[in-house]
């Protein structure tokens, strides 16, 4: 009965976090600065909130200087990963960014195989090429939005990449460090463009209303929800947290309609595309698992 309960409040806590990460697309929305400058105040709250997370659990940072390398230049990947994620939202709307941004399954089923030298599975083939029919249903219909579209698969891409790489990272080295080493990768190449590009020299001051949205987004966005959702999902299925955190273009286009009402209504077509889209990405860890499960079963049976 503890072990039932536990399990719910885990599955709940992820929903939540889930949720949050839905929320960021709105933030981005509503915070006037541009994408370099919003990602560049985001990478370092989120980089200090953790330092204040290290300080309170009395946590050391130390990491080898490989590690270090291997951190801090995957951190390029993900500030270039938001720097695209939050222009697709400016030069479109939040619901187009979270449907294209759903293709990061088609190109880590693509990716990863690719990378550890294995055989793409032909399920993965099939699901990514529903995918793509999703998305170009999209283009055909909301061609005013073809930055906006072309930004999210980029934002997906690197997504991806970035995650596959965590994955591998992350099992000789805590979530937590590696996130926090990320920030600080990301915050310093993300300036050194900003050096480069004149960005600098551009308004960084914030009003109130900016500087209240980039602390929610940094903190409780970033820093909060990562904690959060990696504690629950040591504690739950792979199957539960894939199929749960599919659902984070859902929570935000439903928080973009409810929040921005018709800056967000989009055309049919559209609406047909992100349900081919969303409908792939949820099917593919089900089909997967029951894949799997058949496989074990079949296994199983020889063996005996």
């Amino acid at each position: 009965m503890i072990s039932f309960f536990k399990n719910n409040q885990n599955v709940l806590i992820l929903h939540l976090t889930v949720l949050i990460w839905g929320f960021t697309g709105i933030l981005g929305n509503l915070i006037s600065v541009s994408a370099i400058h919003l990602v560049w105040y985001r990478v370092l709250i989120a980089a200090l909130s953790l330092l204040v997370y290290f300080l309170f659990k009395k946590q050391s940072i130390a990491v080898s200087k490989i590690d270090f390398i291997k951190f801090f230049m995957t951190g390029a990947v993900v500030g270039l990963h938001w720097v695209l994620f939050f222009y697709s939202i400016k030069v479109s709307t939040v619901s187009v960014t979270l449907v294209t941004l759903s293709s990061l399954t088609l190109y880590t089923a693509i990716l990863e195989p690719i990378l550890y030298k294995r055989r793409i599975a032909g399920l993965e083939i099939v699901v990514g090429l529903i995918i793509i029919l999703g998305i170009y249903t999209i283009f055909q219909f909301e061609t005013q939005y073809l930055m906006g579209i072309l930004s999210g698969l980029a934002c997906a891409f690197c997504a991806s990449i970035f995650s596959i790489l965590n994955s591998k990272m992350v099992k000789s080295a805590s979530a937590t460090i590696i996130t926090f080493y990320e920030m600080l990768g990301a915050f310093f190449w993300i300036s050194v463009f900003m050096l480069f590009s004149g960005d600098f020299n551009s308004q960084l001051a914030l009003g109130v209303q900016d500087s209240l949205y980039l602390l929610l987004l940094g903190v409780v966005c970033t820093a909060v929800a990562y904690v959060l959702g990696v504690a629950v999902m040591k504690e739950l299925t792979a199957f539960t947290v894939a199929l749960t955190t599919n659902l984070e273009p859902v929570y935000g286009i439903l928080l973009a309609v409810l929040i921005f009402g018709q800056q967000e209504t989009m055309s049919v077509g559209f609406y047909m595309g992100s349900a081919i889209v969303l409908g792939a990405v949820f099917l593919y860890p089900y089909i997967k698992t029951k894949i799997e499960r058949r496989q074990k079963e079949l296994l199983i049976r020889k063996l005996h």
